[in-house]
């Protein structure tokens, strides 16, 4: 492998300043990851890197996974990692925290670059794969730091640290916005609950429950009101109106057949024909010969006319 910064001053760059300075270059690469390194440069180090991600490539590919295509943005403030297709940027490695860059000469299409992470603080190699760039972009990133240095010495490292500010910046803008959605998806969600604990559900209708008789029925009586239930098909039953001469009939105490209402609670003695009457003499007799012989405390005769 071959170091970019140590590049003979002699060789002339690539592109114009001007293209560096205030626009990126672009290239596309197969993105085979990033690993952890112990230290921030050295050709073996890089090595190790790249034989442990071309293996983990390797592994991944006989899985039938594919790897990754990505676009490089290189300017004077860094090396811009994005998704070629929708511009998300994966990666954003600001030029002051790339410690190492170089090219495999072994291999003419890899090339690598150490950067130090903003979070965890820890060296990260980042390998790539490229047909025919390969030294091409080793040698744009070697010049991206060229101009940079000498920016650097122009504005007496004042452009750095304004830019480290703005980056800090930008990083908590962001940490802020994401705070605030999160916010926002929450307040939303407790109005939503809110609205439900209110409004009550369709359809409902509050019933006020009823006394029933021993039978579980509702009394009826001439004057009661008759109010509409609800159907199965959620439309209210109209009231059913009776007749002047049945409601007649039933204010005189009589059902709807015009006789006296049978209550066997209470109910008094009963006129019967004299064959049943006789009838039900020899029953009332045997039934209190059966609780004599029992040793029975005497209890009311249900059949003598009382309840």
């Amino acid at each position: 492998m071959n170091r970019a910064f140590n590049r003979k001053k002699e060789k002339s760059w690539m592109h114009t300043p001007e293209a560096l300075a205030k626009h990126y270059i672009a290239y596309n690469a197969k993105f085979l990851g990033n690993t952890e390194v112990e230290a921030p440069k050295g050709t073996e180090v890089v090595k190790d890197a790249v034989r442990k991600l071309k293996f983990q490539r390797h592994i991944k590919k006989s899985e039938g996974q594919k790897t990754p295509k990505v676009e490089l943005q290189i300017s004077i403030y860094g090396v811009k990692i994005l998704d070629p297709k929708t511009k998300d940027v994966q990666h954003n490695c600001q030029l002051h925290r790339i410690s190492f860059c170089a090219d495999d000469k072994t291999d003419k299409r890899i090339f690598t670059f150490i950067c130090k992470d903003s979070e965890s603080n820890k060296h990260l190699c980042y390998v790539f794969d490229s047909e025919k760039c390969a030294e091409e972009i080793t040698l744009t990133i070697g010049q991206a730091f060229d101009l940079a240095y000498k920016k650097f010495l122009e504005s007496g490292g004042k452009d750095v640290e304004t830019r480290k500010q703005i980056g800090s910046l930008q990083k908590r803008i962001q940490e802020l916005e994401t705070e605030n959605s999160e916010l926002k998806q929450q307040l939303q969600d407790l109005e939503q609950q809110l609205m439900m604990a209110h409004v009550p559900a369709t359809g409902s209708v509050s019933v006020q429950a009823q006394s029933t008789d021993v039978f579980d029925m509702v009394p009826f009586s001439p004057g009661t009101v008759l109010v509409p239930t609800q159907a199965s098909n959620g439309c209210p039953v109209p009231p059913t109106a009776l007749p002047p001469n049945i409601v007649a009939v039933m204010s005189e105490g009589k059902d709807l057949f015009g006789a006296e209402p049978f209550d066997p609670f209470t109910c008094g003695s009963a006129d019967f024909p004299p064959d049943i009457q006789s009838k039900l003499d020899e029953m009332q007799e045997g039934f209190k010969m059966g609780l004599t012989l029992e040793g029975a405390v005497f209890s009311p005769d249900p059949l003598d006319g009382r309840c």
